[in-house]
């Protein structure tokens, strides 16, 4: 069954009502594939890291380098394909949806980067944040929230209502 967004707060929110909103085994598939894809970019920084970066200073500190990469690795790729996919990384490019700025006509880079780092906090809890997808009456998850986002399904736009604008 296919669920639309319902606005209820601003006007950009009362431009989007009506959109078709993303399932969650299209989400769920679309962050699997990113996912993939930052395993193999974290692999990739962690072999040019072993390989040619000097390694003696590390006994000095309690800093896990590795760690720390693969957290920077997962940041800057959901913020920057995000921001500059317009809010399509190659997952969900590939499942079909989209993320849609709530207060701006385009995803803005800070929206990018809290959504970014909202995963983490739909992870908490035993990822309790994104089972509240099944909540929240516009199928937002916690990283939605945080960052003033919905997920659309970008493969209905023929049902579009009519007074929708196409979205960039």
């Amino acid at each position: 069954m296919t669920r639309y967004y319902q606005a209820h707060e601003t006007a950009r929110e009362d431009q989007l009502d009506g959109l078709p909103l993303a399932a969650f085994h299209q989400r769920a598939a679309g962050f699997g594939i990113d996912f993939i894809l930052v395993s193999v970019l974290r692999k990739l920084m962690e072999f040019v890291w072993e390989r040619y970066f000097p390694h003696g200073w590390e006994r000095h500190t309690l800093a896990n380098i590795p760690h720390l990469l693969d957290v920077l690795v997962f940041l800057v790729y959901f913020s920057l394909a995000l921001y500059l996919g317009n809010g399509r990384t190659v997952g969900k490019r590939i499942m079909r949806i989209r993320v849609i700025s709530l207060t701006h006509a385009r995803l803005t880079f800070w929206q990018s980067v809290e959504r970014a780092l909202g995963y983490g906090a739909s992870f908490l809890e035993l990822g309790f944040g994104f089972a509240q997808f099944f909540i929240n009456r516009n199928r937002q998850c916690v990283h939605d929230r945080i960052a003033e986002t919905v997920v659309t399904d970008a493969g209905l736009t023929a049902t579009v209502p009519p007074h929708i604008k196409t979205l960039p």
